[in-house]
């Protein structure tokens, strides 16, 4: 059984945010390889049937936002539902994550992406803003060239291909995961992943 998991993921999405640590420790904890990849909503959506937020029926929003307070409290993690900078921008993130993954590999690639979600929220900073990569850079202990290369053709392709890695493997929303060819969507669907994982 394969101990490999594709994990695709949007440094904006509140459900990634809420998976991620118990993702990352799960990981850890089975002896897994993760391939991070961070992906572009905005083209998976129309391929997928998805809606970008502000288009969902009123039902949809409103219901979101008490799955993601009962999730939050349940989780007992400190998280706003509705933070300052929302919607916000993610892919100047997702860039700067695919970039620290080329450059330092999957570790650091995990552990800045924790820290970009907890930017948005919990912290309610905006990650659009050039300024705040560059301040979650240097708390993370990482290079600040990063930014620039998060910015490079090898770094936009890369982007690019872990989008339709996405659309290849059916992913249609994140966070999603992917193992021995079988797809896991939602931060609750990890006990599935590890079932998986663990035969």
């Amino acid at each position: 059984m394969s101990r490999h998991i594709d994990y695709y993921l949007a440094p904006n999405s509140p459900w990634a945010c809420l998976g991620h640590d118990r993702f990352v420790a799960m990981a850890n904890r089975l002896g897994c390889t993760v391939r991070v990849l961070p992906i572009d909503l905005g083209q998976v959506f129309p391929v997928s049937g998805g809606l970008p937020l502000p288009k969902r029926a009123p039902q949809r929003q409103a219901y979101r936002l008490l799955e993601l307070r009962r999730f939050a409290e349940h989780l007992k993690v400190p998280f706003n539902i509705q933070p300052q900078f929302f919607p916000v921008d993610g892919l100047p993130a997702s860039r700067l994550i695919v970039a620290t993954d080329l450059a330092l590999g999957a570790d650091a690639a995990l552990a800045l992406t924790g820290r970009l979600m907890q930017a948005v929220w919990s912290q309610q900073r905006n990650i659009a803003d050039v300024a705040t990569l560059a301040q979650v850079l240097t708390e993370a202990g990482l290079p600040a060239h990063l930014l620039a290369d998060s910015e490079t053709d090898s770094v936009q392709a890369r982007f690019a291909a872990n989008t339709q890695a996405a659309i290849d493997a059916g992913v249609f929303g994140v966070p999603s995961f992917v193992v021995d060819g079988e797809l896991f969507w939602g931060q609750d669907r990890l006990d599935f992943v590890e079932r998986k994982i663990t035969g």
